[in-house]
This record gives C-alpha cells, sequence and structure tokens, in this order.
C-alpha cells in the first residue's frame, strides 16, 4: 500500500472496528441528501430545499459524533421533530397506509435518503456491539428516516402525484373500524 495521500480515500479504511463501516455509510447518506437537494431545487419546493440544507451539515455531524465529540443537540433533535410535525400536517391522509418509493424525482431521491438513513441507524447498532454510543444519535437517524418519509410524500403532493399504497402479501393489514 502506498504511503502517498492521494492513494487513500480514506484514513481509518483498513480498521476492523464497525465505525468505519458506519462511517462510510453515512458518507453515503449525507451524498444522496446533497443528490435529492438539487433534485428539490428544480422542482422549486423552497420549504424543502431550505429543511434539506439544515440537514445536509447535520448528516455529517452524526457521522464524526461516534468517533470524535458529539454534534448532535437537543435542540437539533427537537427541530427535526418540529420539521417532522410540519410534513405530517400536510400528509397525513396520505401516510395511513404503507406506500410505494416512487413519484417525482425529488421524491425518490427522499426515499433513497430514507433507505440510507436506516442503513445508518443499522450501521450505528453494530458500532454500539463494540462500544459505547450516545443514544441521541439513533434517535436522530430514526427520526430522518421518518423525516424523509413524510418529505418524499410532500413532494409528491405539491406535484400532484398520487402516492401508491403497499399492500403487503407477507402482513396482512387489519381492517379499521368503519371500513
Amino acid at each position: 500500500m502506498k504511503k502517498d495521500a492521494r492513494y487513500s480515500c480514506y484514513p481509518f479504511m483498513r480498521e476492523k472496528i464497525s465505525t468505519v463501516d458506519y462511517e462510510i455509510r453515512t458518507d453515503s447518506l449525507t451524498t444522496h441528501v446533497g443528490v435529492a437537494l438539487a433534485a428539490i431545487k428544480k422542482e422549486t419546493v423552497e420549504v424543502v430545499a431550505a429543511d434539506l440544507m439544515t440537514i445536509l451539515p447535520m448528516a455529517y455531524h452524526v457521522n464524526g459524533s461516534v468517533r470524535g465529540k458529539l454534534a448532535v443537540t437537543d435542540e437539533d433533535l427537537a427541530w427535526l421533530s418540529d420539521r417532522y410535525d410540519f410534513y405530517v400536517e400536510h400528509v397525513r391522509e396520505q401516510i395511513q397506509n404503507f406506500v410505494l418509493p416512487q413519484g417525482t424525482e425529488a421524491a425518490a431521491a427522499l426515499h433513497l435518503c430514507r433507505s440510507e438513513a436506516k442503513k445508518s441507524y443499522r450501521a450505528l447498532h453494530k458500532v454500539s456491539e463494540e462500544r459505547e454510543v450516545p443514544a441521541i444519535l439513533f434517535d436522530y437517524l430514526g427520526l430522518l428516516a421518518n423525516v424523509f418519509f413524510v418529505m418524499a410524500v410532500y413532494m409528491n403532493q405539491q406535484a400532484g402525484f398520487a402516492e401508491i399504497p403497499f399492500i403487503s402479501k407477507s402482513y396482512p393489514m387489519k381492517k379499521k373500524k368503519g371500513e
């Protein structure tokens, strides 16, 4: 292996600990947020673009908060929770069932972010089997996945795209009272 830094894409790449996998996973999450932001700017939904501009650096803060200093605060988590409530208020009816990840380019990109946030959460779980992890990181990543979901539905709503419910053959849903 060459010592020259230009041949190394990440200084900790050869470590055996799960922290490296987590950091690579959250790097992928952050990259997907950047892709989603580019797609959302094309669809000119300012509120989502502004929120993603706040989330984008936070995804890197989540990344560095295991190996380095904890950079996610209770205020960051409260802000994200408020944004979740905002989007749910607008899409409550559409999220009563599972929906297929589809719709506009921005909505599809946000569904990818949702999936990446879940993968990051799982990678963090692996890290927690090796070392102590601040609970706020689990809370932030779990909530972040859910924020991306309601953002995706919101983007489809803004574009007039109907959600397509997912009807599971594996887990049949019980009918709600009155149906």
